[in-house]
């Protein structure tokens, strides 16, 4: 009952208090202090009940204060108001007689009840008797509906009923139930009036038009106090229950109106309009969604006017969230005024950001939606503009933060065409990242403005700035400390590099940047380009809606399928020659485990087709390569099926494609001569040239670099033009012995540090016949297995150790602590 009494409190402001509700209060307060002062009663009750009551009559004494006046006048006279008078009756019966029946067809008939409980016994006596009378008349409908149902045999209706009747008797109930629906609806008819006109029945109507609430009484002068306070007054009504937000935006309107119509200055314009933007953000309470499209616009009109109001009084007009409400000065200038124009500029971009991820990619709504991006770069350029030499340095850094977000991703042709000369987009970046970088104080806007720097840097193939960028602010030491938009921003730019590192040649480089992406098989959620299922659990509704505000938009978004194809090349070109460099060593590394997991892949496979996928494509080409055939590895690499996926792709994609045929044929060439270099003697320069088809110089340089790394033993004789191979590699048979050999050293040091730590080494005696302590001195274990190794069998054979440190000091080399070196002389 308070609840339904404070739902309607305007009304009863308005009309009244409701006299029904005083006599609930009253009755009840009555029967509380009758049960209360019923002590014997109260000892009978139970616990909660005794609680209960107590409890109930605390907050009932509390709350009737409030109407103890209204409390204590129905006491006095509580039968005043309850009974209708009979004169009223009469003359309100005459007035209804006097009236047509045409006009009480579309009246409402509404039943006059009495407002007390405790009625007259003779109307209760009739009511009781009129009652019986419907009873019994429909107790009588009911036997006649049985006995028509049922015949003679009444006992049928109380036995078990088959599927099938309980069916119909469903349908016969339901039917009923409609007919009587039917017979209540009111039926209108036509019916003729005095004057022969008719009286039709019509199907909704026209709406009343409601007249909106005057902003100001008639008389009232609207100056700045007036509008101030009006003000005020509609703010107060922000985030209260039951506020309309669409009426409070179109008050806040129709005050900006009134506030330019009385020249009022553009102070409290801008006031207005600051508290109409807040009033729009707040028009949808749900941070998960995005705000509705006539509210976007809204949103963009009032940050342009506000922004245009700052432009043409910049000198004379002071907004800041440091000043205090006090100090407002909206009459004269120097205007004074409380606000931030960062804040709402930065949550403009946020809802754009967020408009942008409920649209479908795919959709032409996404397409309007993104036009919008021009107005919000020309409302961040024009706030640049504003602020610049008339602000802070952390307002400057906030804002130039916000264009570099607009500006860090997007590609310029003109760059890429002129190499000397700095380009508009490049000077902007250099000046904003710059500046960011010697004024901020916070590491997070200083870490954004760098990685952006080396994006644009990376995006634009400027491979050296965006290289050295990235090593000199050490990132990758401190980013793992990082909130996730920065972690996302990290792996975008490291991707981004590698990218670059590909298209310059520098394969090792862009294995490098991409590999711990790649290698994790969650590169789409860790660039933030959607979500992945995760086997190990799953994530709540929160988590999942926290990710999904994190999503990059999809017009910034990075191919996947470039991503992967330009690391497995990479992979395929520094794997495949590493292989055949080491393939008889026992504990080989691997450089890319990702590339190795696919080519298991392949091998498993019972039939192997042609190739049809990005992957299968590259494992073909691994395959082609490992067996020296460039051409087939060219082939698969350079197709029509592959330049549609990915070549294609790159802005410059000749000398891409270029550059990737040159890699092959030169990586092909160090397999071949590591693979086959156990079977020639020699190998003439010339042949080699022809097989790959490169430059004999080129592939002098290539063999010139594989001799001075020592990968391949051979000499060059320059007159011939020869390549003279050494035979100092084992052959197969050797290279299998020597891995047999250490996989047995291995196996005996295991066991020997297992007994080790099950026995102790209480039974393993040094030299003098003394027992080792507990734990150990590795340092004598060594010595005794030297000892041990080899025994005393022959005189001639003398076995002298130097202790390395004296050796050492005496050729002036250096000394590595635990080391020893035996010398065995005859």
């Amino acid at each position: 009952m308070t609840k339904a009494f404070e739902k309607a409190k305007k009304i009863v402001e308005k009309e009244g208090m409701p006299r029904f509700f005083i006599r609930c209060l009253s009755e009840l307060e009555t029967f509380v202090i009758e049960c209360w002062d019923d002590r014997d009663a109260r000892k009978q009750m139970s616990k909660n009940n005794a609680k209960g009551l107590t409890t109930l009559r605390q907050k009932l004494r509390k709350y009737n204060r409030d109407f103890e006046e209204d409390i204590n006048k129905y006491k006095e006279d509580p039968d005043e108001g309850d009974e209708v008078s009979e004169e009223e009756y009469r003359s309100e019966s005459e007035k209804e007689s006097d009236d047509e029946p045409a006009a009480n067809a579309f009246k409402k008939t509404t039943v006059s009840k009495p407002a007390s409980n405790f009625l007259k016994k003779a109307a209760s006596d009739d009511d009781d008797e009129s009652s019986d009378h419907w009873s019994s008349d429909d107790d009588d409908s009911e036997l006649s509906s049985d006995d028509e149902k049922y015949g003679e045999n009444f006992a049928a209706k109380f036995l078990k009923k088959t599927p099938g009747d309980e069916k119909k008797d469903k349908e016969a109930a339901k039917k009923k139930k409609e007919d009587k629906a039917r017979d209540k609806k009111p039926k209108l008819k036509d019916v003729e009036g005095e004057e022969g006109g008719e009286w039709e029945e019509v199907k909704g109507g026209i709406p009343m038009a409601k007249e909106k609430p005057k902003m100001f009484a008639k008389d009232t002068e609207i100056n700045h106090e007036a509008v101030n306070k009006k003000l005020l007054e509609i703010i107060s009504a922000r985030g209260k229950k039951g506020t309309d937000r669409s009426d409070m935006i179109e008050l806040l309107t129709e005050l900006a109106e009134i506030s330019e119509a009385n020249n009022l200055g553009p102070a409290m314009k801008s006031k207005i309009l600051l508290n109409r933007i807040s009033a729009v953000f707040d028009y949808n309470p749900n941070i998960a969604t995005c705000m509705k499209d006539e509210m976007w616009q809204l949103c963009l009109e009032s940050i342009g006017q506000l922004i245009t109001i700052l432009e043409d009084n910049s000198h004379d007009m002071t907004l800041s969230d440091n000043i205090l409400e006090e100090q407002e000065n909206l009459t004269e200038p120097v205007y004074r005024i409380r606000g931030c124009i960062l804040t709402v500029l930065e949550r403009m971009d946020e809802e754009f950001t967020k408009m942008l991820q409920a649209c479908d990619a795919h959709s032409t709504d996404y397409v309007e939606r993104l036009k919008d991006e021009q107005v919000v770069c020309d409302i961040i350029k024009r706030l640049v503009l504003l602020l610049e030499g008339n602000a802070t340095t952390e307002e400057i850094c906030r804002v130039y933060l916000r264009n570099i977000v607009h500006l860090y991703y997007k590609f310029d042709k003109s760059a890429m065409a002129s190499e000397t000369e700095m380009t508009e987009s490049e000077h902007e970046m250099d000046k904003m990242c710059r500046f960011i970088h010697d004024k901020d104080n916070t590491d997070r806007i200083r870490t954004q403005a760098m990685m952006s720097h080396i994006y644009h840097h990376a995006l634009h193939d400027r491979w050296y700035q965006a290289r050295d960028l990235m090593l000199m602010s050490h990132l990758q030491d401190t980013i793992q400390h990082s909130d996730v938009p920065t972690q996302i921003m990290y792996n975008r730019t490291m991707v981004q590099l590698g990218l670059c590192a590909f298209r310059q040649g520098m394969i090792n480089d862009a294995h490098n940047c991409l590999v711990d992406i790649q290698s994790s098989g969650r590169a789409k959620e860790l660039l933030a380009q959607g979500l992945l299922l995760q086997r190990q659990h799953e994530r709540t509704p929160e988590q999942e809606k926290i990710e999904k505000r994190r999503q990059m938009p999809y017009h910034m978004h990075i191919n996947l399928e470039l991503l992967e194809c330009v690391y497995l090349v990479s992979a395929m070109l520094l794997e495949i020659p590493y292989m055949a460099a080491h393939e008889f060593d026992g504990r080989r590394r691997m450089i890319s485990k990702n590339f190795h997991h696919v080519m298991r892949v392949s091998d498993r496979q019972a039939l192997v087709g042609p190739p049809e996928s990005m992957r299968e494509h590259i494992v073909a080409a691994s395959k082609a390569m490992k067996n020296g055939d460039w051409n087939a590895c060219h082939n698969f690499i350079i197709n029509e099926k592959m330049n549609i996926k990915v070549w294609e792709l790159f802005y410059n994609k000749e000398s891409t494609i270029k550059m990737v045929v040159e890699k092959i044929q030169q990586e092909s060439l160090r397999t071949y001569l590591f693979t086959y270099s156990s079977v020639y003697d020699t190998l003439s320069l010339t042949t080699l040239a022809e097989m790959f088809e490169l430059n004999t110089y080129k592939v002098h340089s290539i063999i010139s670099k594989m001799i001075i790394n020592e990968e391949l033993m051979a000499s060059l004789d320059e007159p011939t033009q020869m390549v003279l191979m050494h035979r100092t590699e084992p052959s197969q048979l050797q290279a299998l012995a020597l891995q047999l050999s250490e996989k047995v050293s291995s196996l005996v040091e295991n066991n020997e540090r297992i007994m080790e730590m099950k026995q102790g080494t209480f039974y393993f005696q040094n030299k003098f016949g003394q027992a080792d302590n507990a734990g150990g001195n590795q340092q004598n274990r060594q010595q005794q297995n030297q000892y041990k190794r080899f025994p005393d069998r022959n005189r001639n054979q003398r076995y002298t150790k130097y202790d390395s440190r004296q050796s050492d000091s005496r050729q002036g080399g250096r000394y590595d602590k635990g080391q020893q070196r035996y010398d065995r002389t005859y």
